[in-house]
């Protein structure tokens, strides 16, 4: 087998773990995740479209997954940017921190709520851009609340919350929230999603 084969074969094998591994948490997990297939690239691209990378130096991910916005987020960032990934599957965070390393990242196992604290204990200030692909609508009223009123705190007064959904049931929560939500749709994607930029 010659290098190219090899090369090949290992992103297959790559591949196939993050497949078994996304699926495997779903059945586990189903509300928390809300699709067995990971993000699509055409979503992947349209949300971080609207990312100003060159002045960007404080990110944050809800809910990683298995990486698919976390590459892409590594690869465009600032040398001198951070990102803060919070997730609460265990799975997940020992996977982002063994396939994604880079010094930039900061990987935490929590809740999206506690983004204030996160930032607190680390000497952060505002957010320049915070990115959500968590199911806000199979979430109790009482976290899906505090964790979109956490998110408005920490975001800088030109920052920007960007997220998807598969249902459009976030958005009354969101134009209560923030000053300003526009929406847009992506049909490339399974489940064909909504997506949101919120201002505070």
């Amino acid at each position: 087998m010659d290098e190219q084969q090899q090369t090949a074969s290992s992103t297959q094998q790559s591949r196939r773990r993050q497949f078994a591994l996304f699926a495997s948490n779903f059945f586990k997990h189903p509300k928390m995740l809300g699709s067995i297939i990971p993000s699509s690239p055409f979503l992947v691209r349209r949300m971080l479209s609207h990312v100003d990378w060159a002045r960007t130096r404080v990110l944050v991910e809800y809910g990683p997954g298995i990486g698919t916005f976390t590459k892409e987020i590594l690869r465009q960032m600032h040398p001198e940017a951070i990102l803060l990934v919070l997730e609460t599957n265990k799975d997940f965070v020992d996977y982002i921190n063994s396939a994604y390393s880079d010094p930039r990242m900061q990987v935490i196992h929590g809740s999206a709520a506690d983004i204030q604290q996160v930032l607190s204990e680390r000497g952060l200030g505002p957010v320049d851009y915070v990115i959500a692909g968590i199911p806000f609508s199979t979430l109790p009223d009482e976290a899906r609340e505090n964790i979109l009123d956490a998110t408005r705190q920490v975001i800088s007064p030109d920052g920007t919350f960007l997220l998807y959904q598969f249902s459009p049931n976030i958005l009354p929560s969101l134009r209560k929230t923030f000053s300003k939500v526009t929406r847009e749709f992506e049909p490339m994607n399974f489940l064909p999603a909504h997506f949101y930029r919120c201002s505070p």
